[in-house]
C-alpha cells in the first residue's frame, strides 16, 4: 500500500468511524483509534509496520501543531492569575500521578525505565473532554473556573516530567553510566535547547509577521515556522512538543494580535492530521501484548486515577483552595487522551534506535496507552459531571 492510499483510506474510513462513535455520544479520538486498531498489523494489517514507519512523519508534524496549540493557552495574565494555590495543585497532582504510576509498574515489572515511561505518561490530563462536558452543561461557578485553568496549565508540567522521564529511561537502556552529567545535566540541555530555539524562532516570526495581512501567508509562515521546530528538535535531539510549546508561548506573550490570528488559522488547519495521527495510534495497538500484560493497564489506570485525585485534594489543601476544589476537583482530572497518546507515539519514535528492547519497550507503552485512554475518555467526562453537580455549578434549565 503506498503512502498517499493509505492516508486517504485512514481519513475516510477514520471520519465515518468518529460519524459511528458520536452517534454513541463517545469522542471522535476513539472512533479514530478503533479504526486504527482495526486497520492495523494486529487485525486487518492493511497499515503495515512498514507503512506505520513511513507514516512517521505525520505524527511528528501533528505533535508540532499539539505543542504549538498547548502554549498559545499559557499566557503571562494567565498565569499570574494561577496564584500561587493553584501551581501548588498542578505540581501536587502530576507529581502524585507520576510517583503512583511508577510505583505501581516497578512493583509489577521490575524494570525502572519502564516505571519511568509510564510514570512520565500519567502526567497529562486531557483539556478537551473536559471543556466539552463543562460546555455541553453550561457550567459556571469556581469549581468549573479552576478546572479550566489546571487542565490547561497541566499538559505544560507533564511534558517537562515526561522529558525528564523519557530521557533516564533512555539512559538506562542504551546503557549508560547514571552520573551526574547525564541523569541530571542531559534532561536540562535537552529542554534548555526546546525553549531556546523555539523561543528564538517565536520572536523572529513575530517580528516578521506583525504586518502580514493576508491569512494565506500568515498560515503558510506559521506552519513553516512550527516544521521549522520539528526538524530541528529530530537534528538536535530536543522535545519537538515543548519546542513548539515555546515558540507559541513566546507569539502569544509578545504578539497578542498575530497569535490570535495564527490560532484561529491553525484551529482550523489541523483536524486531518489529528485524523491520521490518532488512526496511526491505534494502528500500534497490539492485542497480543495487550493481553499478555493486561495487568500493567489495570494497574495504570487505579495508580493514576489514584494519583490524579489524591494529588489534587492534597495540592488544594496545601494551596488553601475553596472546599469544593479540595472535594470535586480531582474528578475533572481523570481524561487522558491527546498529549498521553502525542508523547506515547514520540516514544515509538526515540526509542526504535535503541534495539529490540527499547522497541518492545515503546510498543508496550503505546498499546497501553492507546487501550487505557479509551477507558479513560469514558470515565473522565463521567467524573466531570459529577463534580459539577456535587458543586452545584449546572445552570438550573440543564438540570431540568
Amino acid at each position: 500500500m503506498t503512502n498517499l492510499l493509505a492516508i486517504g483510506i485512514v481519513l475516510i474510513i477514520g471520519v465515518i468511524g468518529a460519524r459511528l462513535i458520536r452517534k454513541l455520544k463517545q469522542p471522535s479520538i476513539i472512533g479514530w483509534l478503533i479504526v486504527g486498531a482495526i486497520l492495523g498489523p494486529s487485525v486487518l494489517g492493511w497499515l503495515s509496520k512498514e507503512v506505520l514507519d513511513s507514516l512517521g512523519f505525520i505524527a511528528d508534524i501533528t505533535l508540532g501543531f499539539v505543542g504549538f496549540i498547548i502554549g498559545t493557552q499559557i499566557t503571562i495574565g494567565a498565569l499570574r492569575r494561577l496564584g500561587k494555590g493553584i501551581i501548588i495543585l498542578i505540581l501536587a497532582e502530576c507529581i502524585a500521578a507520576f510517583t503512583l504510576v511508577f510505583l505501581g509498574v516497578w512493583i509489577l515489572t521490575h524494570s525502572i525505565s519502564l516505571a519511568l515511561i509510564f510514570g512520565g505518561l500519567a502526567c497529562a490530563t486531557a483539556p478537551a473532554g473536559t471543556v466539552a462536558v463543562l460546555e455541553e452543561y453550561r457550567a459556571k461557578g469556581p469549581l468549573t473556573k479552576t478546572l479550566y485553568i489546571v487542565v490547561g496549565a497541566d499538559d505544560a508540567v507533564a511534558v517537562i516530567i515526561c522529558v525528564f522521564a523519557t530521557a533516564y529511561a533512555k539512559i538506562i537502556i542504551g546503557g549508560e553510566k547514571l552520573s551526574i552529567l547525564t541523569t541530571i545535566g542531559k534532561p536540562l540541555i535537552e529542554i534548555a535547547l526546546a525553549i531556546g530555539i523555539g523561543g528564538a524562532i517565536g520572536i523572529i516570526f513575530g517580528l516578521f509577521t506583525q504586518k502580514v495581512r493576508e491569512d494565506a501567508i500568515l498560515l503558510s509562515a506559521t506552519i513553516g515556522a512550527i516544521l521549522l521546530c520539528v526538524g530541528l528538535a529530530e537534528v538536535m535531539h530536543f522535545s519537538l512538543i515543548l519546542a513548539n510549546m515555546a515558540l507559541s508561548m513566546v507569539i502569544v506573550n509578545t504578539f497578542p494580535r498575530v497569535s490570535a490570528r495564527t490560532y484561529r488559522l491553525i484551529e482550523a488547519f489541523v483536524p486531518p492530521f489529528f485524523v491520521c495521527f490518532f488512526a496511526l495510534a491505534g494502528a500500534h495497538f497490539n492485542l497480543p501484548v495487550l493481553m499478555k500484560m493486561g495487568i500493567i493497564g489495570v494497574a495504570y489506570i487505579m495508580c493514576r486515577s489514584i494519583g490524579k485525585m489524591g494529588g489534587t485534594w492534597l495540592g488544594a489543601l496545601i494551596g488553601k483552595r475553596p472546599a469544593v476544589i479540595r472535594k470535586y476537583l480531582g474528578f475533572g482530572m481523570l481524561s487522558q487522551a491527546g498529549v498521553a497518546l502525542g508523547l506515547a507515539y514520540l516514544i515509538v519514535r526515540e526509542f526504535a534506535s535503541l534495539g529490540d528492547a527499547g522497541e518492545k519497550m515503546a510498543t508496550l507503552a503505546i498499546t497501553i496507552i492507546a487501550a487505557t485512554t479509551i477507558a479513560f475518555e469514558i470515565i473522565g467526562p463521567i467524573g466531570v459531571k459529577f463534580a459539577i453537580t456535587k458543586a452545584g455549578e449546572i445552570r438550573a434549565q440543564i438540570q431540568r
